[in-house]
Parts: structure tokens; C-alpha cells; sequence
């Protein structure tokens, strides 16, 4: 028995060993796999143009108060109201009687003072050759002079009254005294007007127009501090050329120029105020209005940068793949700067030599072999139609920064997209999530028909880059839109906090654009369907979770 179950054990055994060398031999070699096609670039150092966004707010170069000169009543506005009117039109008429009567008087009075002087002057003519022949006396002679004289001070005087009331008469018929736009009359016909009273309307001049912005402290000191050490080329303020972005996001034709800037800071702000005047003769802008001022000129001097579309963003930041001299693929971490265009300045992580990966990183791995064709750095430029991304909002803050042809392209925004989506002016409802949830880490108010045409607004938790199962819901309902809209494209725009430091918070909004760039090129966008827009700053009169927010803006690809 124990014979039979040893022979047993051993055909086991030899049949284990048959198997295993049968699987083995079936076993084929692991296909190598094929290097990716990847375009670089070469980081070199070389000079960025750097652009400079403010909020600035418009002011007629020339606003007149237009009042009235004389006492008396106000007979007719003869303009109408908020019109065009030019220097010397007639505005208003006063009732002109009593000072044509006043006139009369005065020319009456000049009248009666003249023939005064000519009966004193010819008396003097008589009484002069009758003193040389001692027919009278020298007394005589000094009353006829004293006579004489007092009928000359007195004609000059009724000239002077005519004068006076021949202005008075001419004060009742009131002009423009420039050209410009008129504003409301605030006194109504047949109102008696004296100097209590005396302000009719105002006449603003619209060409040019003044933009006013200001300067804070930190950043000014910021200014001299990378002008001294060379990192930025600053030209002569005069030099700088302001492009005005308007509410909607289009960029307006006229560019202009600084042409004050205020000597002190101010104490109740804590900031320069600073001035471009803007050409303005079709009056397109008006007194009032918030735009945002972007001034063009200045170059950031041997700085590094590279594609929007190379940036990625990880659990530690931003990175980019590189390729090393075995043509592998690398991970590289990196510090951003600002962004310009379609490049975005690397502070610090790159060097001159490095090559680093534009196209296909989804693909990559480190370690990973690569066929690498380099691509050829397009010299550095300012991207005017890039500029009117995350445009200021009429209350002169972060707007939507829209483009102006932004439009619907799929329709509203679906049921998945919806519940991630959350529009800026809801104001009541997302400030109560985020009341209620402090540490911010969704809490997304829902109110889809409030968005404008083709954008979804995403939040992100306080100081995180990193998205949420809503947020990711809705940026896939992006794509699919994008996906099912060939003709489109999505516009990425963030914004940044008011408080504390803004270079962080330049930083953190830049690297929330990015997380949802990169969502959606998870999602199956392609890349060149997506445009990164400059974050927008959050002023006082903007919700708190503004900062929080990025949007993604469905467009047109011609409008992009």
C-alpha cells in the first residue's frame, strides 16, 4: 500500500513538472513597447513681454458744470437731455426782459453822462481864452477843468453800466462750452434761479477719455525692486501702451497711454492713483464705466518659459515631462510665474538645455522611451485676442472673463454638468454653503439656468487645487459637449483673492486652470480646443467665494 502511494506521489510530481514546462514554452517574450512620439521644445533664456492688468474705472477728461450767471428765471432747455452737444450750442434761456430793460436804462444813463461832458468840455473851451486875457479869473478856469473832468469819470462809468448789462443780457442765453455729452437738466422750466440754485446740468468731454487706476504699495515696491536687480525692463512710464478690455470681454480699438501719475500715496487707500488717456472720438466710452486696463511694454528680462499646453498639474504641484539624453521620459516639478499668451514663465525647476514635452504626455511614464522631434519656440509676443480672457464685470472686479462672441454651443448645460455648477451671482446660495461648510470643500450651490449661455463655473475647497466628484461630474459634462461641438473650443479663466499674498494666489488660481485643463483633456478634448486665460482679481464688491471659482466658457474656435 505504501508502495502504490509513493508511485502515486510520483506521477504528480513529473506531471506538475510536464505543465509547468509546457506553460513556459508558450510563454512568449513581452513586446517591447514602442517609443511615443513626443514634440519638445529647448528651454533658452530670452526676453518675455510682460503685460500688467488693472481695474481702472473711465472719467471724462473734462466734465463742466454748466450754471447759470444772472438771477432770474428759466425760460426754456432748449438741448435734449444726454445728448451730443457742441462748444457754442444753446442749452438754456432765461427770461431775458428785465435784462434788455436794464440794458436800455444803462444806455439811456451813458447817453445823458456823454452830453453832460460835451456841455463841460465846450464850456471849458470858452472860459479858457477869456483867463489868458485876464477877462476871468483863474478860479474860474479850475471849476470849468474840475466840470469837465467829473462828466468824463461819469460817462466811463455809464459805459461801464452798459457793458455790465449787456453781459447780463447775454448770460441769459446759456451754451455748451465744450463738446461733449450733456447729462439730465436738474432745474425745470420757469424755475427761478440766483446763486443758490445756479447748477443747470453738466457737459462731459468724451475725447479723450481718462482711465484712473491705482497702484498699491506692494506692488509698486515690487516694480523697483525687479527694475533695479534687471529681472524686468521697464520703459519711461509715458512709453507704456494701455489696452482698454471692456465689460463683455471685447477689446476696445483706441489704445492709449499714461498721462498723470499722483505724486503721494493715498491714505485711505493705501495706493498711487495712475491715469492713461484713451481716444475716445466715436464715444463708445463713456464717463463710468469699470473696464480693465492692460499696459503693454515692459519685458521680463532672461526668464524661462514654456506652452501652457506642457504645464501639468499634479498632487504636488505644477510639472512638466522632459527629455533626458537617452531620449526617456522625465518628471520634472516647477515653480510658475505669470502667464503671457500661450506661455507661461517657469520661476524656477527648468534649465538652458532642457527639453521639455509639449503634445502627448498623457501617454508618458517615467522612464519611458521616447521619439522626440523638437519643435520650434515661437518667438515671445503679446496675444492682443488673448487679452480680453477673464474679463472685469460691470461692477469693475473678476467678471466672467467671457469673450464677447462666447455663446451657447450644445444648448444648457446638462444634468451631470449641472450639478457641479454653480453661477457667480448667486450670491445668496453659495455664500450659505460656504458658510456652512467652512473648510470649503464643496458645498456648490446649484442654479444652472442663472449661468450665462455655454459656461460652467467650477469651486474648488480653500487653498486646494485639487477637484471633487461634483466638480469632476460637471467638467465631464464639458466634454461632452465639446465632443458633440467640433466647431468649439473651452475657455479656462480663474480668479484670484483680493487678501493676502497675491503671488500666492496667482499661483493657486493658475494651478486650479490647469487641474481643469487637464480633466478635460482626460475627458478626450484635445488640447488645441483649449485657451488658458489670466485669472481675474476679486474686488470688495464681488462675492467671497469668487476666488474659489474657475470658469470653463464654451466659444466658437473662430472667436478663441
Amino acid at each position: 500500500m505504501i508502495r502504490r502511494t509513493h508511485v502515486f506521489a510520483a506521477c504528480l510530481v513529473l506531471t506538475a513538472f510536464a505543465t509547468l514546462s509546457g506553460c513556459h514554452e508558450k510563454e512568449a517574450p513581452a513586446a517591447a513597447r514602442p517609443p511615443v512620439n513626443v514634440g519638445v521644445v529647448d528651454i533658452a533664456l530670452r526676453d518675455v513681454p510682460v503685460v500688467f492688468d488693472y481695474v481702472g474705472q473711465t472719467e471724462s477728461s473734462q466734465q463742466v458744470e454748466i450754471r447759470a450767471r444772472v438771477n432770474g428765471f428759466l425760460e426754456k432747455r432748449v438741448y435734449q437731455e444726454g445728448s451730443m452737444v457742441h462748444q457754442g450750442d444753446v442749452m438754456f434761456v432765461m427770461d431775458r426782459k428785465p435784462f434788455q430793460a436794464s440794458l436800455d436804462a444803462a444806455r439811456a444813463e451813458f447817453a445823458q453822462q456823454k452830453a453832460r461832458l460835451d456841455t463841460a468840455q465846450a464850456n471849458l473851451n470858452r472860459v479858457r481864452p477869456l483867463v489868458a486875457k485876464n477877462a476871468l479869473s483863474q478860479k474860474d478856469l479850475d471849476d470849468s477843468i474840475g466840470q469837465q473832468q467829473a462828466a468824463a469819470a461819469a460817462l466811463e462809468q455809464a459805459r461801464a453800466n452798459v457793458t455790465s448789462a449787456n453781459l447780463n443780457l447775454g448770460y441769459t442765453t446759456i451754451t455748451a462750452p465744450v463738446t461733449g455729452l450733456s447729462s439730465f437738466a436738474k432745474k425745470q422750466d420757469g424755475s427761478y434761479i440766483d446763486s443758490t440754485n445756479s447748477l443747470l446740468t453738466y457737459v462731459a468731454k468724451l475725447d479723450p477719455m481718462w482711465i484712473n487706476f491705482s497702484l498699491s504699495e506692494n506692488e509698486m515696491l515690487q516694480l523697483r525692486t525687479q527694475t533695479a536687480n534687471g529681472t524686468l525692463k521697464l520703459p519711461q512710464i509715458d512709453d507704456l501702451e494701455a489696452v482698454i478690455v471692456l465689460a463683455d470681454g471685447s477689446i476696445y480699438p483706441q489704445r492709449g497711454h499714461i498721462a498723470f501719475r499722483d505724486a503721494s500715496l493715498s491714505s485711505e487707500t493705501g495706493t498711487y492713483l495712475i491715469r492713461a488717456a484713451v481716444p475716445n472720438p466715436d464715444g463708445a466710452l463713456r464717463p463710468g464705466q469699470f473696464v480693465r486696463i492692460k499696459l503693454l511694454g515692459a519685458e521680463r528680462s532672461a526668464a524661462v518659459a514654456v506652452p501652457q499646453g506642457a504645464i501639468l498639474q499634479g498632487p504636488r504641484g505644477e510639472y512638466v515631462w522632459t527629455v533626458d539624453k537617452d531620449n526617456k521620459a522625465q518628471q520634472r516639478a516647477i515653480e510658475t510665474g505669470e502667464w503671457n499668451g500661450n506661455d507661461w514663465v517657469v520661476n524656477s525647476g527648468l534649465r538652458v538645455g532642457d527639453r521639455v514635452v509639449i503634445d502627448n504626455t498623457l501617454r508618458l511614464m517615467p522612464g519611458a522611451a521616447v521619439n522626440a522631434h523638437v519643435v520650434p519656440m515661437p518667438a515671445a509676443s503679446v496675444n492682443i485676442a488673448a487679452l480680453s480672457g477673464g474679463g472685469a464685470g460691470p461692477a469693475g472686479g473678476g467678471g466672467g472673463g467671457t469673450s464677447s462672441n462666447a455663446a451657447s454651443v450644445a444648448g444648457q448645460t446638462d444634468a451631470s454638468a449641472a450639478s457641479g455648477t454653480v453661477n457667480g451671482a448667486a450670491g445668496a446660495s453659495a455664500n450659505a454653503a460656504a458658510q456652512a461648510n467652512p473648510k470649503g470643500t464643496s458645498a456648490n450651490a446649484t442654479n444652472p439656468s442663472a449661468l450665462p449661455a455655454g459656461q460652467t463655473a467650477v469651486f474648488f475647497a480653500l487653498g486646494s487645487a485639487s477637484l471633487d466628484s461634483q466638480s469632476a461630474d460637471a467638467l465631464a459634462g464639458v466634454a461632452r459637449r465639446l465632443l458633440a461641438a467640433p466647431g468649439s473650443r473651452a475657455v479656462i479663466s480663474g480668479y484670484t483673492d483680493s487678501s493676502g499674498s497675491y503671488e500666492a494666489n496667482v499661483k493657486l488660481a493658475a494651478a486650479r486652470a490647469a487641474t481643469v485643463r487637464s480633466a478635460l483633456i482626460v475627458a478626450g478634448v484635445d488640447v488645441a480646443r483649449i485657451d488658458m486665460r489670466r485669472p481675474a482679481r476679486i474686488v470688495a464688491s464681488d462675492a467671497p467665494d469668487k476666488s474659489r471659482r474657475v470658469d470653463v466658457t464654451l466659444a466658437p474656435s473662430t472667436g478663441g
